[in-house]
């Protein structure tokens, strides 16, 4: 048996799991033991591990953690059923990724001295294996587009909101990167509702401080003085509580007016949207599709908006799949 070990790494932990080649029992159904079945056609996802990350403690400690967990899985996949070699290993990583040598170009305060990190670099020689490292998003864009909610579509635009805001395009099987490896940064669009928030890139007026899960907890906290996580302030919102419901509001319509915006851009088949916020209640969703039809122009307005179907598996699928040698 051949695997591919995936990694996806960011600022809360750092997943890991093997993933069966086609012809080794890759295809779903087709594995034994201690197997889950993902999606349509999906591969296995066998000998899920995780840590956590402890960003605060810097990148140093962070690739201390990520290259002993790699090891771990190692030997983890001679104990799968029939013995298996590892032959490649995948890696979604938060930050900026210089795709070409797997170094982390830059990142966020939530990750501090993980810029610079040569992530790439420090896999390959703890391990002797060829290592592929792409962006946690893209990563996550490309299990969900291969076999997700994106699946048979031409091209993919996934919004995940979570903590921060991170987004990607799939065309074909391949993440657009852009020019300077930060293509897909959704959250640090320019929103009007946004105007004077400071964002966690250093700039202001940008969208995620408004509407990642994180933004509509300080926004609720700025507002009405109480703390409270971004699910509470949703709950609150579907309760009627009139700060909460501002919040919310304004958070949902923000992020239908960007994908709007986006979708008249970048005209993708899907629009996938992922994270812990897509979980909110009717209210949410309702000021996110206002939104989408206030800005998307008509020749696109019927892109379909749904939600991720892989969850957690997405982006080790998507990391797998970024090797090369998944079909």
């Amino acid at each position: 048996m051949r695997y591919v070990l995936a990694m996806d790494i960011g600022g809360t932990k750092i997943a890991s799991a093997l993933i069966p080649l086609e012809g080794d029992g890759g295809a779903a159904g087709g594995a034994a033991g201690g197997t889950s079945s993902t999606g349509s056609g999906a591969p296995q996802v066998l000998a899920k591990a995780e840590v956590a990350t402890q960003a605060m403690e810097g990148g140093a400690a962070v690739l201390a953690r990520v290259v002993a967990l790699a090891l771990s899985q190692l030997e983890a996949a001679l104990g799968l059923p029939g013995g298996g070699e590892v032959v490649a290993i995948g890696v979604g990583s938060a930050g900026v990724v210089d795709t070409a040598s797997g170094t982390i170009t830059s990142a966020t305060g939530t990750m501090p001295g993980w810029g610079g990190t040569e992530l790439g670099r420090a896999l390959r020689e703890a391990t002797g294996l060829p290592v592929t490292v792409i962006g946690d998003v893209g990563a996550h864009a490309l299990g969900e587009h291969v076999f997700g909610a994106g699946r048979g579509y031409p091209s993919t635009l996934v919004m995940g909101l979570g903590t921060g805001i991170g987004g990607a395009l799939v065309e074909g099987s391949t993440v657009q990167v852009g020019a300077h490896n930060v293509a897909g940064h959704i959250g640090h669009v320019h929103h009007a509702l946004a105007a004077g928030r400071d964002c966690s890139c250093g700039r202001q007026g940008h969208l995620e401080p408004i509407a990642s899960g994180s933004g509509i907890a300080a926004e609720y906290a700025r507002l009405s003085g109480r703390e409270a996580t971004g699910r509470e302030v949703d709950d609150l919102a579907e309760a009627g509580d009139a700060v909460a419901l501002q919040v919310v509001r304004t958070a949902g319509r923000a992020t239908g007016e960007s994908l709007g915006s986006l979708a008249n851009i970048l005209d993708p088949g899907v629009i996938v949207l992922s994270g812990s916020v897509v979980n909110s209640g009717p209210t949410w969703w309702r000021a996110v599709e206002a939104g989408w039809k206030d800005q998307a122009m008509d020749p696109v307005a019927g892109t379909p908006l749904v939600r991720g179907e892989l969850g957690g598996k997405a982006p080790l699928l998507g990391a797998a799949v970024a090797t090369g040698l998944l079909d």
